[in-house]
């Protein structure tokens, strides 16, 4: 398979800069059994199976775009938090005082070897000291006088991080809207988009026809963005991403009896290397973070239930109730989603590794509904319209 195989004409004009006015009005094109259907977002629990559970990522995009300036009327040094350096998300947003983390830097040539200082007001300045190269990426040391959280420091001090291909600085609304309204545990520097069509009344009219749902948590990376390398897809290193391992919502999902869905690539993501982290458990292999190609090397008879009772009997007999592990997982064509009976997702950029796992979900069909998509008007990528796909 060669990028080429997923590349499609997408018009800039089909790209959503901007939200809806109303969450919940997107369109919702749903496939199931090789036919398309039109419809509304707000029409999603109409469309769902009996009694269906739905999956979220509950994670939330912190303002990881820091600007310091250096001199008064020069461009700022942009400093773009990536990821924690060898913590935990989660202790590093609860850090208090000073963290690492490896961050790109914007107008690099402009900082020396100087510290960096950001004034916050009532006293408070946030520090950024300059450390050890990693690829693209610096180790950059934060500290600042106080004992909030990071994640306190990054919302007074930051901007949202938009996606690249908006080509617009954030404004206030996005302040709001690039977030899910039920986003809880900060880390992430992308938004779980196929959320962002949920509201209170969406929420409403799914508890009326019985269905249920719960959270997991993916901490979504910079690299959901980076395009598929050229030539053949196996050539592309996935980027890796931190999820949480929660006895809690594992149990939640072997208790459901009907369909499930997952809403987002992020959350599908989540729960297929769960469940390969399971199967390692039952041939005698430890709980690891999950590279890239090990789910094709690994026994695909073992049922997702099967696996997941494997993670909670593991987690008991540790006496603990959850973990914080990382995920390179590729899911490509030839994958079989474990899972999920299917996905609610937003319509991805050419030449990704989304497109990658929508391609394993539906087959070659992909193409089909993204003609359909656009020839109807659909708006596409992260503010764009959703999409509810069945697998094959």
């Amino acid at each position: 398979m060669q990028k080429s195989d997923f590349e499609y004409l997408l018009p800039a004009d089909r790209i959503a800069t901007h939200p809806l006015q109303h969450r919940d009005a997107s369109k919702l094109l749903v496939y199931r059994g090789g036919s398309i259907e039109d419809c509304l977002f707000s029409d999603l629990s109409e469309v769902l199976p009996d009694h269906s559970q739905l999956i979220f990522n509950n994670t939330r995009v912190v303002k990881a775009r820091l600007h310091f300036i250096k001199t008064k009327g020069a461009k700022p040094i942009e400093v773009f938090c990536l990821g924690p350096y060898h913590m935990s998300v989660e202790e590093s947003m609860n850090a208090k005082g000073s963290v690492h983390f490896e961050c790109l830097v914007g107008n690099l040539k402009r900082w020396k070897d100087h510290p960096l200082k950001l004034d916050l007001g009532n006293n408070l300045v946030l520090t950024a000291e300059k450390g050890a190269r990693i690829g693209h990426a610096f180790v950059i040391h934060f500290s600042w006088n106080s004992t909030d959280a990071f994640s306190t420091i990054l919302e007074a001090a930051g901007k949202i991080p938009l996606p690249p291909y908006m080509n617009r600085d954030a404004e206030n609304e996005d302040i709001e809207r690039y977030q899910t309204v039920y986003a809880a545990s900060n880390g992430s520097v992308a938004a779980p988009t196929a959320g962002l069509h949920f509201t209170s009344r969406v929420f409403d009219q799914l508890k009326s026809q019985h269905h249920r749902w719960f959270d997991v948590t993916l901490h979504v990376g910079a690299g959901t963005f980076k395009p598929l390398d050229e030539g053949t897809v196996e050539n592309h290193e996935m980027h890796s991403e931190e999820l949480l391992l929660s006895r809690n919502w594992l149990q939640r999902y072997l208790d459901h009896e009907g369909a499930q869905f997952a809403v987002g690539t992020t959350s599908l993501r989540t729960l297929e290397s769960c469940h390969w982290m399971g199967v390692k458990l039952l041939q005698g292999l430890p709980l690891e973070d999950l590279g890239q190609f090990e789910a094709y090397e690994l026994n695909t008879d073992i049922t997702t239930r099967e696996a997941y009772a494997s993670l909670i009997n593991h987690m008991d007999e540790q006496g603990i109730q959850s973990l914080a592990v990382k995920t390179q997982l590729m899911i490509k064509p030839g994958y079989r989603i474990k899972s999920v009976q299917g996905i609610i997702t937003n319509f991805h950029q050419p030449g990704s590794t989304l497109l990658l796992l929508v391609s394993a979900g539906i087959g070659p069909q992909w193409k089909e509904v993204y003609q359909h998509a656009l020839s109807n008007e659909y708006r596409f990528l992260s503010y764009g319209d959703s999409s509810l796909l069945y697998f094959n």
